[in-house]
C-alpha cells in the first residue's frame, strides 16, 4: 500500500525535534512522521517473522504507529520507548484501549540505560532512531542485554551516507546525528554480540526532501 506523503516545510525550528519532539512543533512533526514514514516501516516490518507469541519492542516509538502495528500482529505483549515526553504522550493516547488490557505499555526512557529485565523481548525494531543514540555501542549493548537469545533485533533507516551530500551534511550538523553506513551497522552490531546479520537496501525517496534516497533495513540475531 503507497500513503501519499504530506510536505514537512524544511526549516529549522520545526526539523530539530527529530531528535527529541518537544511542544507544538514536535507534536506536528510526529503527526508528519506517523504519515511519511508509514511505507518505510511496512517495508521493514515485512522483513520480520512475528509470530502470536512474540513480546516485542519499538525503541524510538515516536507516535505510536508501530506499536499499534505490532499489537495487530501479536497476541502477546508489546512496549514502546521514548526520550521524548512528546512522543509518549501521542503513543500513549493511539494505544490507550490496549495499554488499559494490560497488553501494552509506553515508557519515557533512554536506550542507553532501559529499565527492563534482561532476556525480555522476542523482537526489538529501531525506526529510523539510531541516528539520535548517544553512545552507540553501549546502546546497542543495551538492546542485545534485553533481548532474549535467538531473540531479533532489527533497524530501519531512511538513509545511508552520501558523499558530496551537502544537504546531508547540513541535516547532520543541524540535528547533531550520525548517519551509519551499512558497513558501519554490521561491524557495531557483530561488536555488540549479535550474528546473522542480514541487510537489505532499497532505493526510495526521502520523506524530507522527496529527493532519491536509499533505504536500510538490517536484521541481526543475538547469539
Amino acid at each position: 500500500m503507497t500513503i501519499k506523503k504530506t510536505k514537512i516545510i524544511e526549516n529549522p525550528e520545526l526539523l530539530i525535534n527529530a531528535g527529541n519532539p518537544k511542544g507544538k512543533l514536535g507534536e506536528e512533526l510526529i503527526n508528519d512522521m506517523n504519515v511519511n514514514h508509514e511505507n518505510l516501516a511496512q517495508w521493514g516490518v515485512g522483513h520480520l517473522d512475528i509470530s502470536k507469541q512474540s513480546i516485542i519492542l519499538d525503541i524510538g516509538c515516536g507516535g505510536g504507529v508501530n506499536v499499534k502495528r505490532f499489537l495487530e500482529m501479536t497476541e502477546n505483549n508489546v512496549y514502546g520507548i521514548d526520550y521524548s515526553s512528546v512522543s509518549v504522550k501521542k503513543s500513549i493516547e493511539l494505544n490507550i484501549e490496549e495499554i488499559e488490557n494490560k497488553r501494552c505499555e509506553i515508557r519515557q526512557e533512554s536506550v542507553s540505560q532501559m529499565s527492563f529485565d534482561d532476556n525480555t523481548f522476542d523482537i526489538i525494531t529501531a525506526f529510523e532512531t539510531v541516528y539520535f543514540w548517544p553512545d552507540f555501542s553501549n546502546d546497542l549493548n543495551e538492546v542485545n542485554r534485553i533481548l532474549k537469545d535467538d531473540g531479533i533485533f532489527m533497524i530501519c533507516n531512511e538513509a545511508i551516507p552520501k558523499e558530496n551530500d551537502e544537504r546531508q551534511k547540513e541535516f547532520i550538523e543541524l540535528l547533531n546525528c550520525s548517519i551509519y553506513s551499512k558497513n558501519e551497522l554490521v561491524s557495531y552490531l557483530n561488536n555488540a554480540g549479535f550474528s546473522n546479520i542480514k541487510t537489505v537496501i532499497n532505493e526510495s525517496k526521502d520523506s524530507f526532501t522527496g529527493e532519491d534516497s536509499t533505504w536500510i533495513c538490517v536484521i541481526a540475531k543475538k547469539f
